[in-house]
């Protein structure tokens, strides 16, 4: 049977799940998308949520993938590549995009996500994520297309007053614009103000997602972020060692719920607007993530514990208690289904899988 992710159930079943959700995928109906990032997590998500909605929704999407080497590609989608309706080629997407085909949608998914590249690298970080934003806002207004979604990030709202409140996308804290670490975050809110005036001046249907942490099945093997690392340690009985005091909160959103969101902003969303994405109730200290997932994965054999340097050598943001709302999110008819036990037990069964396949 044909299936977008071989030997990799857990996956494969979150992408149905996507596919068959309360969505009116009709709208999206033989269309053709550009997703830059693809082999990204939330870009290969994308791609093969769409492929599979054309296998058991006969959406008949074309879709578009520029990637920067063709080879981690396949390796990425081990297989669905080969699919007719998926394009994928070599490009820089800092660079103007030569398509010669029709485009009805658009989502930028590609950016630079190391935090240790936001601190070695602060210049590159801010290049490409402006350049890569520009050129794909100009690609959307050439091709006039339907709808794109730009992907930001919860970092860009900075570090907000300490109230405790849930904090609305209009709420932005501080960024300290003399800190490397800050390359990230401020050149998201500037290629959030571009989508914006790509919008306002040439009336490009242009959404902004400011996404929490997300994560779960489908995670690529060389992904380093804290959740990551925390289940490694975890399914290996090691102890989880933090580098910080835990103290800043962390949001999170599960892969599959992400995606359903995407999808709704590029039809529902209003044009200029920046949506947060982010499921309310998986949102926690990093030290009390950490103990989820010892707790989830381990049986709690794995403990947590404190190993901080004198030095922010690993490019940690600083401590935020930012707990951030959906609220807008959902008033499109958006409902995130899965909570953090659940994002480390699909995450770690797609582990396993890919390992044994």
């Amino acid at each position: 049977m044909l299936t977008e992710c071989p030997g990799r159930p857990r996956l494969q079943a979150d992408l149905l799940y996507a596919a068959n959700a309360d969505y009116d995928f009709d709208l999206l109906k033989n269309s053709t998308f550009l997703i830059t990032g693809a082999t990204g997590l939330v870009g290969s998500a994308l791609v093969r949520t769409l492929l599979c909605a054309n296998r058991v929704r006969g959406l008949n999407a074309r879709i578009l993938a520029p990637v920067r080497s063709i080879e981690r590609a396949k390796k990425v989608f081990g297989g669905a590549e080969e699919r007719d309706e998926l394009v994928l080629f070599e490009a820089d997407v800092t660079k103007k995009l030569k398509i010669s085909e029709k485009i009805d949608y658009i989502v930028h998914a590609a950016s630079i996500t190391s935090s240790k590249m936001f601190i070695t690298q602060p210049v590159d970080t801010i290049m490409v994520s402006l350049l890569s934003a520009e050129s794909t806002l100009s690609l959307a207004k050439e091709k006039n297309v339907k709808g794109m979604v730009y992907l930001s990030s919860m970092e860009a709202f900075g570090i907000p007053p300490s109230t405790g409140d849930r904090v609305l996308e209009k709420e932005l804290g501080y960024i300290d614009l003399q800190s490397a670490r800050s390359s990230y975050s401020e050149s998201k809110r500037m290629a959030e103000c571009l989508s914006y005036a790509y919008a306002h001046q040439y009336g490009v249907p242009v959404r902004a997602a400011r996404l929490a942490q997300t994560f779960g099945a489908g995670v690529n093997d060389d992904e380093n972020r804290a959740f990551m690392q925390f289940a490694k340690s975890a399914l290996s009985g090691q102890d989880i060692v933090l580098h910080t005091t835990g103290e800043s909160y962390g949001n999170y959103v599960y892969t599959a719920d992400c995606v359903l969101a995407i999808f709704l902003l590029l039809t529902r969303g209003e044009m200029g607007e920046v949506y947060t994405v982010s499921n309310e109730e998986a949102c926690v200290p990093i030290k009390d993530l950490a103990r989820i997932a010892s707790q989830t994965l381990s049986g709690s054999k794995s403990k947590v514990v404190f190993d901080i340097p004198p030095s922010n050598e690993y490019g940690y943001a600083p401590d935020v208690k930012l707990r951030l709302s959906s609220q807008k999110m959902r008033s499109l008819g958006w409902k995130p289904q899965t909570g953090l036990k659940d994002m480390f037990l699909g995450l770690a069964q797609d582990l396993s899988e890919r390992q044994k396949s």
